[in-house]
């Protein structure tokens, strides 16, 4: 194993090669092994200074633009790019100089340039950590602000923008019975940890006390509100939060998911908390059953995860997303076949676009005519009555909460079969 901070520094430039070259997610690449021959914590840093740098794309451009008389190869302008974010965000300007310059050095294609990545960068180190704090929130790109704003309104946007930028603290969803002796608890029963580290050296980590969880994506189960003996579909488990949720309320629960590969962390998490699960790999929309309740989170563009992911608007266009809106009717349609008579469903995407959520319902509700919106249902501890939506869903947005660090972008809606 490497372990060396320019091991980290040179990880992070060819993370962002593969997301801004090659159109990869940073997921992708980490499973692909790109960081599996560092040490652990190079393995964090690497992956800290990616998603840093991604968020900071815009300030750093602006503020290189002006040293450079035309855009080097991008390898070069992920350095300078990362490098910049560094010292402007107080780095050791000599640490951070010396490493882009060695890194660079060292590429047999782009080792002339170390000259210019070092005079751009000494210069960046005088001038950057000033103007850096002065420039504007980075913006979404066009493809997916503009959508936004269509549906939210501009001021919603930049604020969403902000929570982007800030990016996400820890959220935690306790065991039932189990308290957590660190973090703040948010109104709908979360526990959040700002500069929490490693999680797995985390208190209640290894006794399996709670899971890793967003608090907006801790929501769906809450509303399915499940209980003992039950029989429960989660219809796309992975990574399993929702399941682990599920099994905690008592229910028989199956785990579903097309994915084997992501499954295996939902089998690592039922160990670790000594919860219980049927978990199955398996294509959704063959699924044959009876279920009392069914959750689908269903596979989406991911736009509400961000601040957590900024990878997503440089890795992405928009272009998939049609054949995806498709997936989601079609996964609720079958899904709906499941359910015995008198049964609920809850359907949520963690998605900004109101194709993904809103207008889902709206127009599955004319072709199921035992199908009705359940409005009390939302009416747990923490929802605001102004995210209600006049479909009768819920709508989470990252720029909400913004005193307490924001949430993930979600719809839920939770539907009633009549008996």
């Amino acid at each position: 194993m490497t372990n060396t901070p320019t091991a980290a520094r040179r990880s992070a430039i060819y993370l962002l090669d593969q997301i801004l070259g090659e159109g990869r997610l940073l997921s992708e690449c980490l499973a692909a092994g790109a960081l599996d021959r560092l040490a652990p914590e190079d393995r964090a840093r690497a992956q800290r200074l990616t998603l840093e740098t991604l968020r900071g794309l815009e300030r750093a451009d602006r503020l290189l633009e002006g040293h450079l008389r035309r855009t080097p190869a991008l390898t070069v302008q992920n350095a300078l790019r990362l490098g910049t974010v560094e010292l402007c965000q107080g780095e050791a300007a000599h640490g951070v100089v010396n490493a882009m310059v060695e890194i660079i050095g060292r590429s047999r294609k782009h080792g002339r340039l170390k000259g210019l990545v070092n005079a751009v960068l000494r210069k960046i180190a005088a001038e950057g950590p000033e103007a850096w704090p002065k420039m504007r929130v980075p913006r979404l790109p066009d493809w997916l602000r503009e959508p936004l704003i269509a549906a939210w309104g501009a001021d919603a946007v930049k604020g969403m923008e902000q929570a982007h930028f800030a990016g996400a603290p820890l959220d935690l969803t306790p065991k039932p019975g189990a308290t957590i002796p660190m973090g703040t608890e948010l109104p709908t029963g979360s526990v959040r940890v700002t500069d929490a580290g490693q999680v797995s050296a985390l208190p209640g980590y290894a006794s399996g006390d709670w899971w890793v969880q967003d608090a907006a994506a801790a929501l769906p189960a809450r509303i399915l509100a499940p209980r003992p003996g039950e029989r429960v579909l989660d219809m796309c488990a992975a990574p399993g939060g929702k399941t682990l949720q599920l099994a905690a309320a008592g229910a028989e629960v199956t785990a579903l998911d097309i994915s084997e590969g992501r499954l295996a962390r939902a089998r690592e998490n039922l160990e670790r908390t000594g919860l219980s699960a049927h978990v199955v790999a398996g294509d959704a929309l063959e699924h044959q059953g009876q279920y009392d309740a069914i959750l689908l989170d269903a596979p989406c563009s991911a736009t509400g995860t961000i601040r957590r992911h900024p990878d997503l608007p440089f890795a992405k266009d928009g272009s998939e997303f049609g054949g995806l809106i498709a997936l989601q009717g079609r996964m609720l349609a079958h899904a709906w076949t499941l359910l015995k008579p008198g049964g609920r469903l809850v359907y949520c995407t963690c998605s900004l676009l109101p194709d993904e959520g809103e207008v889902q319902i709206e127009e599955a509700l004319p072709h199921h005519p035992d199908m009705q919106v359940d409005r009390a249902a939302l009416q747990v501890p923490g929802v605001q009555p102004d995210w209600l939506t006049e479909e009768g869903g819920l709508r989470l947005r990252p720029d909400y909460w913004p005193d307490l660090g924001g949430m993930d972008g979600f719809y839920i809606a939770c539907l009633n079969k009549s008996a």
